[in-house]
């Protein structure tokens, strides 16, 4: 099959979208050592992990199959802007937004976390 550069169905040239968003090696390392210390203490039993285009999603959850309880997320759209870095409440809400992960993190070392019913 020929590909005519003049027909009306062709796509803009532009620069080639970014590949997927993920976690790398330093970040899980960071992740997971919070995580490791929320099993620890009781608070956290599950975890799952998502790559998108636009962003990478770190979450943990309470009790196998809830919906999750925080979420770490990695935008790097907002890296000049807000910071790619983001962790999200259990109702949407950003507890904490920045440019450094480890800065981010430490939200979850500031108070102590109860179950509200």
């Amino acid at each position: 099959m020929s590909f005519d550069a003049d027909s009306s169905n062709a796509q803009p040239q532009g620069p080639s979208p970014a590949g997927p968003v993920f976690f790398d090696r330093r970040e899980l390392d960071q992740m997971l050592r919070v995580y490791g210390r929320m099993v620890a203490a009781g608070e956290w039993r599950d975890y799952a992990m998502a790559g998108g285009r636009e962003h990478a999603e770190f979450a943990v959850f309470r009790r196998h199959g809830d919906a999750p309880v925080y979420r770490i997320e990695k935008r790097p759209a907002l890296r000049l802007k807000q910071g790619q870095w983001a962790v999200i409440g259990e109702g949407g809400h950003v507890l904490k937004r920045g440019r450094d992960l480890a800065q981010v993190l430490r939200v979850f070392d500031s108070r102590k976390f109860t179950v509200v019913e």
